[in-house]
């Protein structure tokens, strides 16, 4: 039997896809090279790639908030994404959100309100914070609950995370001393 293909079969040789893809992040301020699996999540770059695991794999479906990260200033759910879709974009976890020893207003403020109970919801929460105001749509108590309501607390600190994201807002525009 001849193992040729019939006359004007194509012959198909299976598709070599690429194991690993090498990408730069602006991570947190600085220029950060690694290879991944073409279909690792920006998550697991972050916590299994880089070891920063204050970003928190909660659902991995998107619905919890607590893998919330920034990238290029804009609020995102890092486990539905592909870490290869942000090369060369600037991400910021909740580890580079203090700057020279300073906590972030929106961590200061987590820390005066009391806003976190076991704290698994916490860094999603503050990176979602910061991202909602710099997006500066949330003028109101329930403006605010309604943007952040794709962060949820199973503890059920709302009362404190409101107040503290209000706090925060204060000192952002210069009415309140950090």
């Amino acid at each position: 039997m001849d193992s040729r293909p019939a006359a004007g079969v194509a012959s198909r040789s299976p598709a070599k896809l690429p194991t690993t893809c090498a990408i730069t992040l602006d991570l947190n301020g600085a220029a950060t090279k690694l290879d991944v699996a073409p279909w690792t999540t920006l998550l697991d770059a972050l916590r299994e790639y880089l070891d920063l695991t204050g970003t928190k794999k909660g659902c991995d479906h998107g619905q919890c908030g607590a893998c919330t990260v920034l990238v290029d200033g804009k609020r995102i759910n890092s486990c539905l994404t592909l870490a290869i879709m942000h090369d060369g974009a600037a991400v910021t976890t909740i580890e580079g959100l203090s700057k020279e020893g300073a906590l972030h207003p929106v961590q200061q403020a987590f820390i005066d309100h009391d806003a976190f109970q076991c704290g698994y919801c916490t860094p999603g929460q503050i990176c979602s914070a910061v991202g909602l105001m710099r997006e500066g749509r949330a003028k109101t108590p329930d403006e605010i609950r309604e943007l952040m309501s794709g962060n949820i607390c199973r503890c059920g600190a709302y009362p404190n995370i409101l107040a503290a994201i209000q706090q925060a807002m204060k000192v952002a525009e210069g009415s309140v001393k950090p």
